[in-house]
């Protein structure tokens, strides 16, 4: 098995590219859309002055999606024709601490494309402000961390796990001494995972840290405070031995990053992460060799993506943005636009009746928001359609 070298802060001649921009091998054209995920961690400490110029090209360009800026450096998920992608990515590296930016693209469906040109789609979060695709939505936030650890001392730029490429990536996960864990939280490793992959259960990232503590036994004194757990060590059950190898994998890769970091400041010895994450490897191995079971969660409208990065069959509960099957969809617990059997118990009446009022609003005017999108409107003494401005201003 090879295995590729760490990652550092100079560009890699073996990084990830937008395999289909003109000029490669793709035969797309130009026009064609195209969704480039990317993040690269860098010592960026004035990160707050390229969110102005950043978000004024995107919209300049009309490239939608969400980017993140931190003192650690970028992450983000983008939508766009090539030409116009690759004028966003290549402004973002013309900052040298930036060179070298990580990413995986992905093919954009003809329901994709009606988004982008103009939320068509029926669905209510085609036209919210968490539509990834609206060519007229995009958002650039200001965060502590590109991806949220809550340990601001877990660095990649200082040590990091080791690359595998997904062509190396099942060899290795099928080594007997090898711990596979997938660092995704309970509902993106509910609809799927890797043969034989721990589960950490987790509902944030930020736990990650905690369920370690409780797993292993760490090489070091100083141990992780797990959240919830007994303090009493008499009564907690023996943490397991630490592992002679450990292989984690996430979405995208950008969570490894931080979790084979964090490993590796805990003492432990081996550690390695799949490059490019599950995409890159749904991308590129055959479904017949693939030791992958399941579908994809991502965090954009296609919910959930198989094999060759083509979407997958899960939707999307508005009321919690985790993902359902047609199962779940014919259970109880199911309301379109407000709940399902993931999210209905813990939502309080009001909430859903919010919900409610929400569809509704979207049903009548088409964009959430109404007609001004979340602005009050301004409607002419003449108009006649009371209904429509009772039930909007009653929505805010």
């Amino acid at each position: 098995m090879t295995v590729s070298s760490c990652f550092s802060g100079s560009a890699s001649t073996d990084q990830l590219s937008i395999s289909g921009a003109p000029g490669s091998n793709n035969s797309n054209p130009e026009s064609t859309l195209v969704v480039v995920s990317f993040y690269k961690f860098a010592d960026f400490p004035d990160y707050a002055d390229m969110r102005k110029p950043l978000k004024e090209l995107c919209e300049e360009l009309r490239v939608s999606g969400g980017i993140i800026l931190a003192p650690e450096g970028i992450n983000g998920s983008i939508c766009g024709t090539w030409e116009s992608v690759e004028n966003v990515l290549g402004f973002i590296q013309s900052d040298d601490r930036l060179k070298g930016l990580r990413q995986v693209e992905s093919p954009v469906s003809p329901e994709e494309e009606a988004i982008h040109h103009g939320h068509t789609s029926g669905s209510p979060l085609a036209a919210g402000e968490d539509a990834p695709f609206r060519w007229d939505h995009v958002r650039v936030k200001l965060k502590k961390e590109i991806v949220t650890l809550g340990m601001p001392s877990i660095s990649p730029n200082e040590r990091v796990g080791k690359y595998v490429k997904p062509r190396d990536w099942n060899a290795l996960i099928s080594d007997p001494d090898t711990v596979v864990v997938d660092v995704r939280n309970n509902y993106e490793t509910r609809i799927g995972k890797f043969k034989g992959a721990v589960d950490p259960c987790t509902s944030a990232f930020r736990e990650f840290p905690s369920w370690v503590g409780d797993e292993f036994q760490h090489a070091e004194t100083d141990e992780v405070n797990c959240s919830g757990g007994s303090t009493d060590k008499e009564t907690k059950s023996p943490n397991k031995k630490m592992p002679q190898k450990v292989a984690m994998y996430c979405t995208g890769g950008i969570r490894c990053e931080k979790a084979t970091s964090f490993l590796l400041n805990k003492g432990f010895k081996e550690v390695y992460h799949l490059e490019g994450g599950i995409l890159k490897y749904l991308e590129e191995i055959p479904k017949s060799e693939s030791l992958w079971e399941g579908e994809c969660f991502v965090f954009d409208k296609r919910v959930s993506v198989e094999h060759g990065l083509e979407q997958g069959t899960f939707k999307l509960c508005y009321g919690c943005k985790q993902p359902v099957s047609d199962a779940d969809m014919e259970a109880p617990e199911w309301e379109y636009g407000v709940s399902c059997p993931y999210c209905h118990s813990s939502k309080s009446e009001e909430e859903k009746e919010r919900a409610r009022a929400r569809q509704r609003q979207f049903e009548t005017w088409g964009v959430i928001g109404g007609p001004d999108k979340g602005r009050r409107p301004t409607f002419k003494p003449d108009s006649n359609n009371s209904d429509a401005k009772q039930q909007l201003s009653s929505t805010f």
